[in-house]
């Protein structure tokens, strides 16, 4: 996303490794909404990994790494990122998969590195499962790259604690809370039933409905064993695709097929459905679950309990299949929990305000 640059706007990199219409995670969805809000505030180039794509400079793995562990690969990335950045006066990097081409940047051409921490790899042991010793390549390059940089924004004052904890090299002023954002203009409720028909979803019976990757930290297989706890009349819709390796995709389709053994209305959609359908499943749900084990996002900042949702303690099947009940129970009192949540995130978590505390950061760093 390469824009003519204004008078005395400052040039800035932003370095990620998901960017549309290659988004899978939360932290590719930040990243989408972010670099919109920034464009006209800042001279921004968006570099991203894989495809090239309108709209930002993408980089892919050395062809010689083709049979190297994926992290490896994804170092390679982020060196043809650091060549790329050199006209920027400022890189902000996400996640661990550009991290270090940020913090390379900094060092070759003397620039300020913006860091944002959706997560912490040192916090997600489950990831060597998934990348074998390159596990200890990520977290490599985030330990590296966040006890170097200029300043570490943290998206929630729980994961400023973690970071603290993991990291406590860090300064305690050297790192920020800037929250995720939602569009509320864009996640409006649809009134609209033909996604729902589409995928079996009985318009008679309530359900309770999860969105996010098949990953340990997510926590699919809690709600799995809490559904089997479920009133009799609720159903579970599963929008749950890409898991992380074929053995916990193997464990969460014989929870499922366990499940569908002993109750109907189980709905399993494998595959990351557009956003607009997403936005017609959730307008119906009577509850959205997010079982996470690990969450950055800071549920507990986000979900004020007792008055825009219920807080249950994690890895827990019981207490969530009791708070899921509640709610199912008493149709009124989750519509006006609803109701307060998206009051709640109109107020707070526009992502006109993050851009501008984001830019605010950049020029306290690159003055």
């Amino acid at each position: 996303m390469t824009h003519p640059t204004g008078p005395g706007k400052l040039r800035v990199a932003l370095l990620t490794r998901e960017y549309p219409p290659d988004v899978y995670g939360g932290a590719g969805v930040h990243v989408t909404y972010l670099a919109r809000e920034l464009a006209p505030l800042v001279d921004l180039t968006v570099h991203c990994q894989g495809e090239d794509r309108p709209g930002a400079v993408a980089h892919r793995p050395w062809d010689l790494l083709a049979d190297a562990n994926q992290a490896l690969q994804v170092i390679s990335t982020d060196l043809s990122m650091t060549a790329a950045a050199g006209t920027a006066q400022l890189v902000h990097s996400h996640t661990w998969y550009a991290n270090l081409a940020g913090h390379l940047a900094a060092l070759l051409y003397g620039i300020p590195h913006v860091m944002t921490m959706h997560s912490l790899e040192v916090l997600r042991p489950w990831k060597a499962e998934q990348l074998g010793g390159g596990y200890r390549l990520s977290t490599w390059c985030e330990r590296t790259s966040a006890t170097s940089a200029a300043a570490v924004v943290a998206v929630s004052v729980g994961m400023r604690a973690d970071i603290l904890t993991a990291y406590p090299e860090i300064s305690a002023e050297r790192i920020r809370v800037i929250r995720n954002g939602i569009d509320t203009t864009e996640y409006q409720p649809d009134p609209a039933t033909d996604v729902l028909e589409r995928h079996g979803i009985d318009l008679g019976r309530p359900y309770v409905i999860f969105v996010g990757r098949i990953t340990r930290q997510k926590g699919v297989p809690v709600l799995l064993r809490a559904a089997s706890g479920l009133v009799a009349d609720a159903q579970l819709v599963l929008c749950a695709g890409q898991p992380d390796t074929p053995e916990l995709g193997a464990e969460v389709t014989e929870l499922v097929d366990g499940l569908r053994a002993s109750r109907s209305g189980v709905i399993w959609i494998p595959q990351m459905l557009p956003k607009p359908e997403v936005i017609q499943l959730l307008s119906h749900a009577a509850v959205f679950a997010c079982p996470s084990i690990y969450e950055p996002l800071g549920i507990p900042e986000v979900v004020a309990d007792g008055q825009t949702g219920l807080l249950v303690p994690p890895g827990e099947p019981e207490p969530l299949a009791a708070a899921l009940n509640a709610l199912i129970r008493d149709p009124d009192r989750a519509a006006a929990m609803g109701q307060a949540g998206r009051k709640r995130a109109v107020a707070e978590f526009g992502w006109p305000a993050i851009a501008a505390q984001t830019v605010a950061l950049y020029s306290e760093l690159a003055t």
